[in-house]
């Protein structure tokens, strides 16, 4: 590294083989909080529910309630009393059979539920793409983690080496001297 290059431009040259400017914007920001030591990896639960407008909050409400099994007992307990009401109980019931105004009901409800859920849906999918993003860094952060590690082993395997290497250049030099001098 020379001296007035900037450290995260030397690590984008070592691990991409490229300068720092001609990476993308995700990759940047990796190395530069690499080469800082600080956190790479966002609570993406937290950044995204941080910016939801209340209407957002209330969609995936509803969406979370229509899609339970809460929902599912209270709507059947619903449709059973009021078929039960209108067929047996009451005289004049006043929705009698084919129950039209009970159609009519569960067609505007689903009108209204149908939109609201795809609302929740692509605020899910998007947050599936942050998340996908956020696990992209950390998972680049770890590889350029690793291989960093690999090069320190490498380093220290040399090292090694040359030091067994001069030690048995030392005890070479020791036993010629000591042929040298024995009686011969």
């Amino acid at each position: 590294m020379s001296e007035n290059e900037h450290p995260s431009e030397h690590a984008a040259r070592r691990w991409f083989a490229k300068s720092l400017s001609d990476l993308g914007h995700a990759e940047q920001r990796i190395l530069d909080r690499l080469v800082q030591r600080k956190l790479l990896a966002e609570d993406v639960n937290e950044v995204f529910s941080s910016d939801l407008t209340y209407g957002q909050r209330l969609a995936d409400k509803v969406s979370r309630f229509g899609g339970s099994w809460t929902f599912i007992i209270i709507f059947a307990i619903v449709l059973a009393l009021w078929t039960g009401l209108n067929s047996y109980l009451l005289h004049r019931p006043f929705d009698p059979y084919p129950y039209i105004f009970l159609n009519l009901l569960l067609s505007m409800l689903a009108a209204i539920q149908a939109p609201v859920i795809m609302m929740s849906q692509n605020r899910q999918a998007a947050k599936d793409r942050l998340d996908a993003a956020n696990d992209y860094k950390v998972n680049l952060r770890a590889e350029i983690e690793i291989m960093g590690l690999h090069d320190k082993l490498d380093q220290m395997r040399s090292d090694q080496l040359e030091r067994m290497l001069a030690k048995q250049q030392e005890q070479i030099d020791l036993l010629l001297k000591l042929v040298g001098r024995a009686p011969g």
